[in-house]
């Protein structure tokens, strides 16, 4: 199983960073299947690539450190395909996600951990 993770923390407050972190995954092909207040899951829609290559993003808000000014969120991009390679599907899907989140000009990142 492929898996790569990174956080990173923007000067925002959780609303409004829930909003923006939901556009970018859309933006990056992937489809929201699960939203709540501290958790977003998205997921590679069907028919691009093979099963066990579908992409799942999880998105989790770390909402017991979120202040108005910074909210702290993790990031795991993986999928059941084995890591063969090093620039396999699911992690170009994590550079594509990780790069749609430094180059959005909504938000200002304050801080990014790969």
């Amino acid at each position: 199983m492929a898996r790569y993770t990174c956080s990173f923390t923007v000067a925002d407050d959780v609303e409004f960073l829930r909003q923006l972190l939901s556009q970018v995954l859309h933006s990056c092909h992937l489809d929201i299947q699960h939203d709540n207040s501290d958790y977003m899951m998205a997921r590679e829609r069907l028919g691009q690539v093979s099963f066990s290559k579908l992409v799942k993003v999880e998105a989790l808000i770390d909402k017991t450190t979120a202040t108005t000014s910074a909210t702290r969120v993790d990031l795991i991009v993986k999928n059941e395909e084995l890591p063969l390679q090093t620039d396999n599907h699911c992690y170009q899907i994590f550079n594509l996600v990780k790069q749609a989140i430094v180059d959005n000009c909504q938000w200002q990142l304050v801080e990014t951990a790969v």
